[in-house]
Formats: structure tokens, sequence, C-alpha cells
């Protein structure tokens, strides 16, 4: 049987002691296999070693740097090359939310998509305090845990991961760059071409809860010839559709938080705690009882107390970088959001098929239009930020930078499977 892999590694032995039990997962970089070491289980990430941009030993080192007060975020166990492979060990995890959202007929309820909202930003936040994107923030990417952890939220897959921040200060903003993601999920600006930043992962989230609200986003199973052109046209939708259009039948927290994503400046600092708060309000309008009782959670031990989670807050103190206190940069203010400022909200009225059809005609134009629209609006808003930047870069000296830890790997000797 082909995989991606080459074939399957079912029963196999990789590093001495890691049997490889049967897969579990698999994309376009490899494949995941649950694994046995005596009486543990582990999961085990593998690439061919012979592939032409190899990304394992990357994540891997990325897994590590990234261990700290979060808990949230995989651990490493081990790592290395057997024959025709890469490999890394890590924490064994339970299904991702595509797999629950699929097998609770492709929809979550307004409840847990709130409470899984509020752990989703605490793990991006984390992952920006350590001064790295996600850059392919999608449901696949966050599963929960297992047995007594069946309440928390993981995020993993740093393939596509980069560092924002260096010694220099933030990354330049550019443009002409390619998709790099999920069509499905990624922000207008990288559909546009755009230098990602933090504000893009906080988009995509968006798109993702209104997925798992929704099921199924507008710009969903869109027929073209070629990637280039599904790309196209998957562009032409999201910029047409509006975050209230979007949003529409959901509390309006939904529409603020896309609105806000999309209003801040290419190196902004979101503020994470104002998104969350979002969140907490609908819910408490509502009158949701928050007490991580998901689709998912059939045991009622599981089910926390008020008490319960603020113990357990009290616990998760975000570690800050060194650099936030050498950064001159602010966040948007909540209370500074313009709902119709944005180009997304430029057609309000696109769910009506009869204006659709009589635009038709006007449609390849007017998408042109926008999209240098939305260039020219990033230009504007970058220029001034650049310039500070420039000007505050020659005063204030970073600090010296952490950089990740350097990862020894063991290679085996070339055998057949």
């Amino acid at each position: 049987m082909d995989t991606p892999i080459g074939k399957d590694l079912t029963n196999q032995v990789i590093g001495k002691v890691y049997k490889l039990v049967k897969r579990i997962g698999s994309g376009a970089f490899g494949e995941i296999y649950l694994v046995a070491k005596g009486k543990e289980e582990y999961a085990m990430k593998l690439e061919r070693s012979d592939t032409k941009h190899p990304q394992i030993f990357f994540e891997a080192k990325l897994y590590n740097y990234l261990q700290g007060s979060d808990p949230r975020i995989p651990r490493i166990y081990a790592q290395g090359q057997d024959g025709d492979y890469n490999y890394i060990v890590m924490d064994l995890l339970g299904q991702s939310l595509e797999e629950l959202f699929s097998k609770n007929n492709k929809r979550l309820s307004l409840k847990t998509v709130m409470m899984l909202a509020d752990q989703m930003i605490q793990r991006i936040e984390y992952i920006h305090t350590k001064q790295f994107l996600h850059r392919d923030i999608k449901p696949d990417n966050f599963l929960i845990g297992l047995g007594k952890k069946a309440t928390r939220v993981y995020i993993l897959d740093f393939g596509l991961a980069k560092r924002y921040l260096t010694k220099e200060g933030h990354i330049p903003y550019r443009e002409g760059k390619s998709l790099t993601g999920t069509a499905r999920y990624a922000s207008v600006n990288t559909h546009l071409g755009l230098e990602q930043s933090r504000r893009d992962d906080l988009e995509s989230l968006g798109y993702v809860l209104m997925y798992l609200l929704r099921g199924q986003l507008p710009w969903q199973n869109m027929k073209a010839n070629n990637q280039k052109d599904k790309y196209q046209r998957i562009m032409e939708k999201k910029l047409e559709t509006s975050p209230d259009a979007l949003c529409k039948g959901f509390p309006i927290e939904m529409s603020q938080y896309l609105n806000y994503c999309k209003n801040l400046k290419f190196e902004d600092k979101p503020d994470y705690n104002y998104l969350r708060g979002l969140f907490k309000d609908a819910f408490k309008k509502i009158g949701f009882d928050w007490d991580y009782k998901f689709e998912w959670i059939k045991d009622e031990s599981l089910v926390k107390t008020q008490q319960d989670i603020q113990s357990e807050n009290k616990l998760m103190i975000m570690t800050q970088p060194l650099q936030q206190q050498q950064q001159q940069q602010q966040g948007i203010k909540p209370n500074g959001i313009e709902s119709d400022k944005k180009i997304g909200n430029t057609n309000s009225h696109h769910l009506n098929s009869t204006t659709q059809q009589q635009s038709g005609q006007r449609r390849p134009q007017q998408q042109t239009s926008k999209v240098s629209q939305q260039l020219s609006v990033e230009k504007k808003r970058t220029t001034s930020q650049n310039k500070q930047f420039i000007q505050s870069k020659e005063l204030v000296k970073p600090v010296t930078q952490v950089l990740a830890p350097k990862i020894v790997t063991t290679k085996e000797p070339p055998r057949k499977y």
C-alpha cells in the first residue's frame, strides 16, 4: 500500500525500541503512527530522509524551544534517522477538532466553540510570545488530550512556523509572497501575497471557529481548472464576504472578533485578553455554564467547577519574552474598532443571488479593484509603522535572543523493510 512516506510501516521497529502499532494520521509531508515502547505509548511522526525539504528536525527543535509554562505543547521524547526515515517521538494525544467535528454531524455547538476559542487563543498567544508564527491554523492542528485531559486543547504541527521577531526586530513588511498554509483558513492578506504576522494567525482562527459553527464556509467547494485559479476564487469570495455576513445568525462578538483582526496593522501586537473577553462576554449573556462539558465529554467527573478552572488558570502564567520589554509596539484598542472600515464589508448583500447575477459581468473588474484597494490600504498603514521602526531601531538595542536549543539526533544504518 503506497503512502506519503512510501509504504505502510505497521509492525516495524524504528529507533531500535519503538514498534509501530498503527497509522493514525497523514499529511503532505509525512505520516503519524501510534508506537509502543514497552507498556508506554507515543505518537511518532515520520518523513523520508531523502526528502527535498526535510521538516521534522526543525519541528522537533521548535517543540523543544516552545516547552515552558504552557503544557499544551506536545513534548518530544526522541528524534533521529533510521534508514530511509527521519522521525520524532512525541506525546500521544486524542482526536483533532476536525475529527470531532466530522463525528458530530459536521457542526459543533455554540457553547463548545466558545469554550474552544478561549483555549485556542491562549495557544496562539503563547506561540507568539515565543516570537513565532504558526502559519497553518486549522482544525486538524488542534487536538484534545486523552483520558482526564480530554478537556484540554493542544496545538501542534509547526512545519510551517516562522520567527517573526529577530535580533533586528519585527520582520519587514513584504509583498509578492506565495500562499503558505491552508487556503480555506488563510487570511485575506495571505491570499494577497503579503508577509504574514500575528494578525494572520488570529484571522485564520476566526475562520476556523465559523467553520465549526456553520459546518461550511462560503468559499468551500469552489470549482476551478487548477490550484492557482482555485486560490484566486477563494480569495475573491473572502473579499466579498464581510465578517457581518459570515457571522450572521451568531452572537455579534463573532463578527467583532474578525473585524478586530482585520483592522490590525502588520506589526501590531494583538490584545489577546480582549479577544478572549469577547467570547466570555457572549457566553455570559447567553447564560451558558462554563463547565468544559464539550460534546465529546462522556465522563461527568471531567466536568469542572468554576473553582477548579480558576485554580488551573492561576498555574497557567504565560512566560513573556525579553524582547517585549524593548518593543515600541502597541495593540489596537478595542474601542477603536470600526466594523465597516475594512474592504471585507464592501459587499454586505453578497447573499442576494439576484444582485450577484446582475453584477456578474462587472465582477472581474470589481475584484481587481478590491485587490488593488486592499494592497493600497496595507501599504499606507505599514509606511508610517516602518518609519517609526527604522528610527527606533538605532535607539533601542535588542537584548540577546534566546534561541532554540540544539538537538542531537541519532542515526541508524540503512536497512530494508
